[in-house]
């Protein structure tokens, strides 16, 4: 059996957000565009797979245990993001591809900001509460093992808003 590299969802979670960092600062030094397509690409199949795991697992787990207004705000950021990933996945770059990376940096580094807060926080909340937060990791894991192939070869279904009706 492979070793478990995080202690619990906490770090998985920020392991991802570490990750997704790295990628738009890749992004943001990329030349060419087919080096920018294929990192915007990484990117958003990232975040697809992330706020899978947090929507179907990790936030379900903190309903009723952390402040509401938290989860509803976590949901609407991620339905903000995922409209963006969607319109940048669906087509052919065009003069705003850059601007859309840029403005989804700039949600997702608001969102994670929330998320890691220290005392207020998602994730500091989570701690405090009666969360089996190793429980939540290996789950995770086992759906991130399902969703993972289906990133890289590009299949992953367009992200669905709940909270935002286009």
């Amino acid at each position: 059996m492979a070793e478990i590299e995080f202690t619990d969802a906490i770090a998985m979670l920020k392991a991802d957000h570490r990750k997704v960092e790295d990628l738009f600062a890749k992004f943001e030094s990329a030349r060419g565009e087919s080096r920018m397509q294929s990192l915007a690409t990484q990117i958003c199949n990232e975040l697809k797979v992330h706020t899978m795991l947090e929507e179907e697992i990790f936030y379900p787990a903190l309903k009723g245990k952390i402040e509401d207004d938290l989860l509803n705000e976590a949901y609407v950021e991620h339905d903000g993001a995922k409209v963006l990933i969607n319109d940048i996945l669906g087509a052919a770059p065009d003069e705003f591809f850059e601007a859309k990376i840029k403005v989804l940096s700039e949600e997702i580094e608001h969102h994670v900001k929330e998320e890691e807060e220290s005392r207020v926080g998602m994730f500091a909340q989570a701690r405090s509460a009666d969360v089996d937060l190793v429980a939540l990791r290996d789950a995770m894991l086992a759906r991130k093992a399902e969703l993972m192939p289906q990133a890289e070869a590009n299949e992953l279904p367009e992200a669905e808003t709940r909270t935002i009706h286009e």
